[in-house]
């Protein structure tokens, strides 16, 4: 019977080599007498700035009678179980579509294919080789392509949003998800960080290696391939228009992401039910990330071991909460753009988190009420109304609009050449212009709580740009909630963080698992 031992510190001078030992000492027993060590959790406690230490959980086997071992911080391993279905008995005539390679879309094609249906995968941007040149491309200088940028593409905008593995779920999914990950070319040490991150400078090759598995399993994938209209008989799907022509489906995921704007209108027109769903708006701020390791690590700012910090801040700004969300320690401020005339920030960084920058969105949660409209699409409007003046701003260079925090605050515009990671042109400015006034007013109400409790860190040396609206999507596609279909299409499976249920990476790539668990159990696979 394994173990399960928690609690375990180790100091920041100390090799994780030396876990063992520290984990035979707890139990009593001799470091030979651990046959396996895994680590199941790895934390850092930097509650006490002067005393900064890693906190670990492992699972390990020893011989003989392990009952007398179990104590405080010692209790039996139990794993959980990936359940997978055995396969339906409903008809499919044909193989299933997944209309999307993002996560959502490439883990439910992914585990589609292992189960034998062969799905086939239309994702309208390039493959990510290509869509990689292409944003470097347009970080250059160069013009925007609508279909291959940071939010379209192979591995959807995901591929450029930093590579967090953080979600609010656990359990066998979440694992599951990890596990694929993992054995992809990410770290190992995913499968138990307290804050798994790949970095977005490894996410192409994730990405890439997860496509070729899913092939080499029987899957297909076609590029540059955009769904352009659903054929529908009877409540029932029937068949998909693309840009490459028509292909009969009778069951087809819908993972197309928060931004396929286009899609939503199409799937209206056809009567396929859409609703608007609370979604985040706001800014992006900046600091040096010299600035942030001492806010958050005290005496122990350049220790090795502790490399770039990060922050999670939330403030109750009278009836809005403003948060940050995406924080990127040593990252880069992006144009998170996909269509032209339009512009808004988002933030990454890579493995190694070496800018001098740190950044992180502040939003706050945008009510459907709030966009003045009870159109399903009000919320894609009230995020384009913003998109639209900051790209007004910006010019057609897609210059970032930024502003010094304190200048925000103080309602002046900063003037000059202002410090960023932004890889294109900047334009100082007043986003107090820009901003919605429920997101600017939240702000203004919201950064002096933040800073207060980031030690005057926190607005020091600080710059902000924005908007920052692609965060979540303001649209919610409904789908029954045993079947996971379409209430109104019988074969439409809206899926991820594009049809409303899911927000990063895991959670879509857990949302793409269970649609296909769903997909496997009702059907057979197609002959």
């Amino acid at each position: 019977m394994p173990l399960k031992v928690s609690n375990v510190r180790l100091e920041l001078d100390d090799s994780e080599i030396t876990l063992p030992e520290k984990l035979a000492q707890r139990l009593g027993i001799g470091r030979d007498d651990l046959s396996r060590v895994r680590i199941l959790r790895k934390s850092l406690d930097a509650r006490n700035h002067d005393d900064l230490h890693f906190v670990y959980t492992a699972e390990v086997e020893v011989p003989g009678d392990e009952s007398a071992l179990l104590g405080r911080d010692v209790e039996p391993f139990h794993s959980d179980h990936f359940d997978w279905p055995q396969p339906g008995g409903g008809p499919m005539s044909h193989r299933p579509v997944v209309i999307g390679a993002g996560p959502a879309g490439l883990f439910a094609g992914y585990l589609l294919a292992l189960s034998g249906y062969r799905p086939i995968v239309l994702e309208r941007g390039r493959d990510v080789k290509d869509r990689v040149a292409d944003v470097r491309a347009f970080d250059a200088g160069g013009p925007i392509d609508p279909e291959s940028n940071y939010l379209f593409g192979e591995g959807g905008a995901g591929t450029f949003s930093d590579g967090k593995l953080t979600s609010r779920n656990t359990g066998p999914d979440v694992q599951r998800v990890l596990e694929i990950l993992a054995d992809c070319h990410g770290k190992p040490s995913i499968l138990y960080e307290q804050r798994p991150h790949l970095g977005s400078n490894r996410l192409p090759l994730v990405v890439r290696t997860l496509r070729r598995k899913l092939e080499q399993a029987g899957g297909e994938v076609k590029f540059s391939c955009r769904v352009e209209d659903v054929e529908i008989r009877d409540g029932r799907l029937v068949g998909l228009y693309t840009s490459s022509g028509h292909i009969p489906a009778d069951v087809a995921v819908l993972a197309v992401g928060h931004s396929a704007r286009d899609t939503y209108g199409m799937l209206l027109r056809r009567g396929v039910p859409l609703e608007a769903k609370p979604f985040q708006l706001g800014i992006r701020i900046e600091q040096p990330q010299e600035q942030v390791n001492k806010a958050q690590y005290g005496a122990f700012s350049d220790h090795p071991a502790l490399g770039a910090a990060d922050y999670n801040l939330v403030a109750h700004a009278g009836k809005r909460d403003v948060f940050s969300f995406c924080m990127c320690a040593g990252g880069f401020v992006m144009p998170s753009v996909s269509e032209p005339g339009y512009f808004c920030t988002n933030g990454m960084s890579e493995s190694r988190h070496d800018s001098p920058f740190a950044n992180s969105g502040l939003v706050l949660t945008i009510q459907p009420e709030d966009t003045g409209s009870r159109h399903p699409l009000s919320g894609v409007h009230f995020q384009q109304r913003s998109e639209r003046l900051a790209y007004l701003v910006g010019g057609r260079d897609y210059a970032a609009p930024i502003q010094w925090a304190r200048d925000f605050l103080s309602g002046r515009s900063s003037q000059g050449q202002l410090p960023s990671s932004y890889p294109r042109a900047t334009v100082a400015t007043d986003l107090g212009m820009i901003l919605p006034p429920i997101v600017a007013e939240a702000l203004e109400r919201a950064l002096p709580i933040m800073d207060r409790r980031f030690h005057g860190l926190f607005l020091r040396n600080a710059t902000i740009t924005g908007p920052e609206s692609r965060g979540s999507s303001p649209v919610r596609i409904p789908r029954d909630d045993s079947t996971r279909q379409s209430p109104s299409v019988t074969g439409l499976y809206p899926c991820g963080e594009g049809a409303g249920y899911a927000g990063g990476i895991i959670s879509a790539a857990v949302d793409g698992v269970r649609t296909s668990r769903a997909i496997v159990a009702r059907y057979a696979a197609p002959r």
